[in-house]
């Protein structure tokens, strides 16, 4: 009998358009979850290419991938930079609210 192999996901693969990655990392930036933000943010550098978008953001590949991994924690500059370098633009919007008057996602 043969095992089934596996393969390791890799969201990467599936963004493939500027609006694919946009729509991808609006999700991510509604979590709130700064880890998740950074891993996400990661994730479209890898679908882009890393080598161009740190070069196109004037950063070195190895701090670049440290600060948008999951455990990373980059700063509002490098978060700029590496949108820019991507095409996007970081966008703020009024919060949605529920019926209740709590905000959507809020736990009670």
């Amino acid at each position: 009998m043969t095992g089934t192999r596996t393969i390791p996901f890799d969201p990467a693969v599936f963004l493939d358009d500027d609006e694919v990655r946009a729509a991808y990392l609006s999700e991510a930036l509604e979590t709130g979850d700064v880890g998740f933000v950074a891993e996400a943010l990661g994730i479209v550098v890898r679908a882009k290419g890393v080598a161009a978008v740190a070069r196109e953001a004037d950063m070195a590949r190895e701090p670049l991938n440290r600060a948008l991994s999951a455990g990373g924690s980059p700063t509002l500059a490098t978060v700029l930079k590496v949108m820019a370098a991507l095409g996007l633009t970081l966008t703020a919007r009024p919060r949605s609210f529920s019926p209740t008057g709590e905000p959507e996602g809020s736990d009670p």
